[in-house]
Formats: structure tokens, C-alpha cells, sequence
């Protein structure tokens, strides 16, 4: 007995480290990435450029300032301004994109705690604060450059006023042949990367499959066309990589399709009621604010145990 080493939790150790998710996000993110690049231009590259680096930087920055341990290697702040940049449209200011960046990194993220500690999805919150701030520069997407047939208005934005133009047919929708957020727009890459998740098991596929089942029906409910709704806006990059997000989405299962089913309702009662023509980034913003309560409805029982 005296041999024995006792030691605090956790006791059982893993192979899989922050750093290995991360990276695998990025490995899955790069279809996407390059997409915006080509279909974006030079823009995209400088927006993807600003807020990565900025991201990196103000964490670098405010972990040194509060004395804790850097960790920027882990790659957590670079995936932020990743999907941050590619949720913005490529006429967005790159002073705006860093101001956002600085945002999710030091107010969402590090004042909290850091990775683990924050009560939202960092790249979420400083879009959504990007939109209440800067709505003029943020409320028109551009043109992508490599097709010049497209209109400067979204699909959303044509659904919501016809006026604007006629709705691109699934193959455009699907190729990203229309105007958006740069990582929007490519159903296709956003798919393979999504697949690459699940086949990695990084994700779970029921937070993106209840997401997306529900804005289909919820669409078809509202006659409305369910694959224009999925192909448009931010539903598939949402689905994907931030509504399945470890720290601020339920633990459970049944948590995990709760959350999924209330990011699609809120979504496309924002598409159809709200003033903005787009609610993804809203709607996860609220569902991760109700992830504790949700994680305390859905959580499993100990047999043997009483209810509390």
C-alpha cells in the first residue's frame, strides 16, 4: 500500500489534444477556404489574413497581459478568426475585421477564462456584434469575382424583396455562384468539410442534421423552397463548425438535438418574421445561452440515483 501513488483527476488520458482538433477544423475548413479565395479574390485572402493574425495576436497579447500560460500553439484562436473572416463579405473594412477579431479573442474568449471558460462561440458573438456595430458596411455582400453574372444582392435578400433579382438555381447555390460571406457561399466545400468532421469524429452528426432537417421542414411549412433555405446563408458552414462547437453546445446526446432543432427554428423565424434577412448567427447565439440549461434538462440519470 505504501507503493501506491494517488493523484488528482483526470486519471484517464487521451491521445486527443486540443492542437489535433484544431488542426483537423482547419484541415476541414481549407476547402472552403480556398473557395473563398477563388471566388472572392484578393479580398478574401486579406480578410482571411487580418483576422487570423489578429486573432493570434490579441491572444498572445491578453494571455501575457494576465499572466497566464500562452497557448496560442493549440490553434483555438486561429480557427476564431478563420471562421470569423469567412463569415464576413468580402466589402467588409479590414480595420472592422480586426476590431471583430479583437472582440471574440479578448472579450468573449480570455475575459471569461479562456478556451473552455466562454459562455459563447467567440466567432459568433463578434459577428453578431459586427452587425449591430458596423450594419452599413456588413448589410451588402459583394460580387464574387470569378463569375460576373452574379447580383451584388444575397439570395436571402432577393426571397425576402423579389425586387432585387431572381433566386440562382440550385447548381449556382450549390458551386457558390452568387453573392455572400466568403464562406458561405460554397455549398459543395462546406459539405466536404463537414463529411471530413463527422469521418474524424471530431463532430457528431446530429447537431448538423437536426439543424438542417429543421429549416427544411420549417421551410416547407412556410412555403418556402427547403434546399434554396439550406444553400443559402449560413446554415451549412453554421451546422458544421459552430453549432458544434465542444464548449459552448450541450454535452448529452439528446442536448446536442435539442440545440441543432432550436438553432434551425430560430434561424427561419428570424428568415421569415425577422428584420434581418439572415438569423443564423443570432440563433446560436441564443441557443448558447440556454446550453447550461439545456445540458440540465437532457442529462442522463444515475441508475440508482434520485432525481433532483
Amino acid at each position: 500500500m505504501n507503493n501506491l501513488n494517488v493523484s488528482v483527476s483526470p486519471h484517464i488520458k487521451s491521445p486527443i489534444t486540443t492542437q489535433k482538433i484544431m488542426t483537423d477544423v482547419l484541415i476541414a475548413l481549407a476547402p472552403v477556404t480556398i473557395a473563398s479565395f477563388v471566388l472572392f479574390g484578393i479580398r478574401a485572402v486579406l480578410l482571411v489574413c487580418v483576422c487570423v493574425t489578429a486573432s493570434i495576436l490579441c491572444e498572445f497579447l491578453s494571455q501575457k497581459v494576465m499572466k497566464r500560460k500562452v497557448t496560442v500553439s493549440d490553434g483555438s484562436a486561429a480557427v476564431t478568426g478563420l471562421l470569423l473572416a469567412l463569415s464576413l463579405p468580402a466589402n467588409a473594412p479590414l480595420w472592422q475585421a480586426a476590431i471583430g477579431s479583437a472582440f471574440a479573442i479578448v472579450i468573449v474568449k480570455q475575459l471569461f477564462g479562456g478556451l473552455g471558460q466562454n459562455f459563447a462561440n467567440p466567432a459568433v458573438t463578434a459577428r453578431v456584434m459586427m452587425l449591430i456595430s458596423f450594419s452599413n458596411s456588413l448589410a451588402v455582400a459583394t460580387n464574387t469575382v470569378f463569375f460576373d453574372s452574379v447580383s451584388s444582392a444575397t439570395p436571402l435578400a432577393m426571397i425576402a424583396d423579389p425586387s432585387k433579382g431572381t433566386v440562382p438555381d440550385y447548381l449556382q447555390l450549390f458551386l457558390g455562384n452568387h453573392a455572400g460571406t466568403i464562406g458561405e457561399t460554397c455549398s459543395l466545400a462546406l459539405l466536404a468539410g463537414g463529411i471530413y468532421l463527422i469521418v474524424k469524429k471530431v463532430i457528431t452528426w446530429h447537431e448538423p442534421f437536426i439543424f438542417v432537417a429543421t429549416v427544411m421542414l420549417l421551410s416547407i411549412a412556410f412555403g418556402r423552397d427547403p434546399l434554396t433555405d439550406v444553400l443559402t446563408g449560413g446554415v451549412l458552414i453554421a451546422a458544421f463548425f459552430m453549432a458544434t462547437d465542444y464548449v459552448t453546445t450541450p454535452a448529452q446526446t439528446y442536448g446536442r438535438m435539442v440545440f441543432g432543432f432550436g438553432c434551425g427554428l430560430i434561424t427561419m423565424l428570424i428568415r421569415v418574421y425577422g428584420n434581418y434577412p439572415e438569423g443564423v448567427s443570432f440563433a446560436i447565439l441564443l441557443m448558447n445561452i440556454l446550453t447550461p440549461y439545456i445540458d440540465n434538462w437532457t442529462k442522463k440519470k444515475v441508475i440508482g440515483g434520485a432525481a433532483k
